[in-house]
């Protein structure tokens, strides 16, 4: 948590303090396209990328109905987001955030 230095304390949400996360972005290559469940029915549900070292995971959030409807092509670098590793040394809370244009 940050606080504002002159701010004072009250109970309850308040503009002296705020909530900081710490993510970090890395890439992965596309493997593949996993259907869409409920509202995505058609559409891309998540991506199934492969990271440098081999291993593979979803990422399953952070895309625009567009992009859902037009997913990032197999073989494609993606950059995601994520908040740490798992045990397994899977990226925890991996988020989509765009294609790699620069090392396509």
């Amino acid at each position: 948590m940050l606080r504002k230095r002159d701010g004072i304390y009250m109970g309850g949400r308040s503009s002296n303090v705020i909530k900081m996360k710490v993510a970090e972005d890395a890439e992965a290559e596309v493997i593949g396209h996993i259907d869409g469940k409920g509202k995505h029915v058609g559409r891309l549900g998540a991506l199934l990328v492969k990271m440098p070292d081999g291993k593979e995971f979803k990422i399953g959030t952070g895309f625009s109905d567009n992009q859902r409807e037009n997913p990032p092509e197999i073989g494609a670098k993606v950059t995601y987001r994520y908040n740490g590793f798992t045990k397994n040394g899977i990226p925890k809370f991996a988020r989509y955030l765009h294609v790699d244009v620069t090392k396509q």
